[in-house]
């Protein structure tokens, strides 16, 4: 339950996966991260022909990854229902046509959507350079991007057999008790996924006792990488406008101070700094933009936290 003074919300089941895919839409920055874009719906073929239709494509240009998304309920049968139509999804997906046909859908939006031109701006990609950073995604093997109410058992063990990469999200719905039109969403906190079959392939860090996406400040400042009251630094500069630099304090509880505002997590405090200099963009990876004054991201101190075994701490 989630209260709001004398408001109640309760947990409460999609009216149906339509409801869900909209929502996932609306706000995929929160599953795939804030340099990703979406594209919607559209029909692709197996080498023989077989159709079928993705909730959605996601692409993120910062990490160079690629999703095949489809929205799920956890009610849904795993065998004969989702294992089967997201591998019909993957072999379509792997044709060279289909790729081809995302690579010109992303072309046209960067051409007519300024919000997703900031996002190739901002990481320095110019125009004519475009298609070939698509290309180069696209010439990865897709990852299966799954957001959904509640994950099964059998669904982990499926996608942990899977050849391709799996990540699993939960999104749950919650609506006011007698007001069933006031409804709120939960999504994951700082874009982390439920499962990641990805994280878990790669080799064990160090530090075994904590994985990367359940690293927060606090964590930072227990392992000494920092202090109680250090500083943070922050530049932005939005498409046509000025340039600002913003600085936050470390406190006591690893929450960010930053324009007068208390914030649990870099990446809330990074977006307050980026939304302060005039950007709409709703999502900011705060990692990888607080830097210490040394020079050093906090992604950088993250992974040799990760990279230090516990016996050295």
């Amino acid at each position: 339950m989630l209260i709001f003074k004398d408001i109640k919300f309760i947990k409460s089941p999609f009216d149906n996966e339509a409801e869900l895919e909209k929502v996932v839409v609306d706000n995929y920055e929160y599953l795939f991260g804030p340099d990703s874009f979406y594209l919607p719906k559209t029909l692709i073929k197996t080498a023989d022909g077989a159709g079928t239709i993705p909730d959605g494509f996601a692409i993120d240009l910062g990490q160079k990854k690629w999703y095949v998304v489809e929205a799920e309920l956890g009610h849904h049968d795993v065998w004969n229902h989702i294992a089967k139509q997201v591998s019909k999804q993957i072999v379509a997906s792997l044709q060279l046509t289909t790729k081809q046909k995302l690579e010109d859908i992303s072309a046209d939006m960067y051409e007519n959507d300024d919000y997703i031109k900031e996002k190739f701006s901002n990481l320095n990609i110019s125009s004519v350079n475009v298609r070939k950073v698509i290309r180069d995604i696209l010439q990865e093997d897709p990852i299966i991007g799954i957001p959904i109410d509640n994950i099964p058992h059998d669904l982990k063990d499926w996608a942990r057999q899977q050849r391709h990469k799996v990540k699993l999200w939960i999104v749950s719905k919650f609506v006011e008790l007698n007001n069933t039109s006031n409804i709120i969403f939960e999504f994951p906190e700082e874009f982390k996924p439920a499962l990641d079959t990805e994280e878990e392939s790669k080799p064990p860090k160090a530090n075994k006792e904590i994985a990367q996406y359940e690293v927060e400040l606090i964590d930072l400042i227990s392992a000494n990488l920092l202090t109680i009251s250090d500083k943070l630094y922050m530049a932005y500069k939005p498409r046509n406008g000025q340039q600002k630099r913003y600085e936050a304090v470390i406190l006591e509880d690893g929450s960010l101070e930053v324009l007068g505002q208390t914030f649990s997590a870099p990446s809330y405090a990074a977006l307050a700094g980026i939304q302060n200099a005039g950007s709409d963009r709703k999502t900011v990876n705060g990692w990888t933009s607080w830097k210490t004054v040394s020079g050093q991201t906090l992604a950088d101190l993250r992974d040799r936290l990760l990279n230090t075994s516990t016996k050295e701490n």
